[in-house]
């Protein structure tokens, strides 16, 4: 288990949403940096191409959006609460999901791993996993790619951190 005052600055960034697999990605960080020190970055991203086609109840729109992205955010500290006590950062961004993710690496040089959990699905991990999997040998990607399984438990998670 990482030291108490421990200064290592590795973050671990995990893009959050209110799916099983989001709820994976977290445990999975939160567990690694409750043994190894650093911080887990969560990542929201309101995707705000819907806004524009609903003239005149755009800003209601955008303020529910980032009520319903904090109370996601919130519900996942919890979750890390649980585990221990873990330095958390929260970001939230409106924007294209794949082009916020890159900005928040590029803003942040402490991010050293995005975290992401692929989905037990026949129709393939999903499309951000495939996506970055798809970006890792690349070097315009400058943070290691962890894909843990959407299936694991809590006690197969700790087994591996």
């Amino acid at each position: 288990m990482a030291e108490p005052g421990n200064d290592y600055k590795r973050k671990f960034l995990v893009v959050i949403d209110d799916s099983k697999e989001a709820d994976r990605a977290v445990s999975f960080a939160a567990h690694r940096v409750r043994r190894t020190g650093g911080t887990v970055v969560l990542l929201s991203v309101i995707e705000t191409q819907d806004f524009a086609q609903f003239l005149g109840v755009e800003e209601v729109m955008r303020a529910e959006a980032r009520e319903a992205a904090e109370r996601l955010i919130d519900a996942r500290r919890a979750r890390i609460a649980q585990i221990g006590d873990i330095r958390t950062e929260t970001v939230i961004r409106e924007g294209d999901l794949v082009t916020e993710i890159g900005r928040v690496i590029a803003a942040d040089p402490a991010i050293a791993i995005l975290v992401l959990a692929a989905a037990n699905s026949k129709d393939g991990p999903g499309p951000l996993v495939t996506d970055f999997a798809a970006r890792a040998g690349n070097a315009a990607l400058p943070v290691i790619v962890t894909i843990i399984p959407g299936t694991m438990t809590d006690e197969q998670i700790v087994a591996v951190t």
